[in-house]
């Protein structure tokens, strides 16, 4: 989340964004109840206009060498 909205507004977000598709729940809530991370980074993804492109991460080459 923070590669996405930033490390300010990710953890607001995630507290106070609400999604219908997790059953009105938070972020946070979602994942506190055990729903699987994945599948709460793609609703969020989703409710915010995320593109596909951007949906994996930022490609970080220091990463991968």
């Amino acid at each position: 989340m923070n590669d996405e909205f930033g490390e300010t507004y990710a953890p607001t977000l995630a507290r106070d964004h609400v999604l219908g598709v997790l059953g009105g729940r938070s972020v946070a809530q979602a994942l506190e109840d055990g729903v699987h991370p994945r599948i709460v980074w793609l609703a969020l993804c989703d409710d915010m206009d995320v593109p596909q492109e951007r949906r994996l991460g930022r490609d970080d080459p220091a990463r991968h060498g």
